[in-house]
């Protein structure tokens, strides 16, 4: 059925041991964006957490917050304003030239 399990259940059974621990975070090289939901109920602390163990040279934390319609977990209420600010964040890191992508070869 699933990729990883057989029903629904097995496979979040299996998502448990994903997790990275034991100097995995520490091996990753690329940009690295974490967001954090102010008020998530559900991963308290642990973007912070993963953010602190990566030697990365370019992380970011971005934070989003009540006060921005976006505290809540997976920003419910202001998923626009975080896919915004995740847009312009890999814009920075991936710019587009008017002279390649789609729109150049029209």
């Amino acid at each position: 059925m699933l990729a990883s399990g057989d029903t629904p259940r097995e496979y979040a059974a299996r998502t448990m041991h994903f997790n990275v621990r034991d100097g995995i975070a520490e091996r990753i090289d690329r940009p690295v964006l974490i967001c954090e939901a102010e008020d998530d109920l559900f991963f308290e602390g642990q973007p912070q957490e993963v953010f602190d163990h990566l030697t990365a040279r370019d992380k970011t934390l971005l934070r989003l917050t009540d006060a921005e319609g976006a505290g809540a977990h997976c920003h419910v209420g202001g998923q626009r304003y975080a896919v915004g600010k995740i847009y312009n964040w890999l814009s920075d890191r991936m710019p587009v030239s008017e002279t390649s992508g789609p729109a150049a070869s029209v």
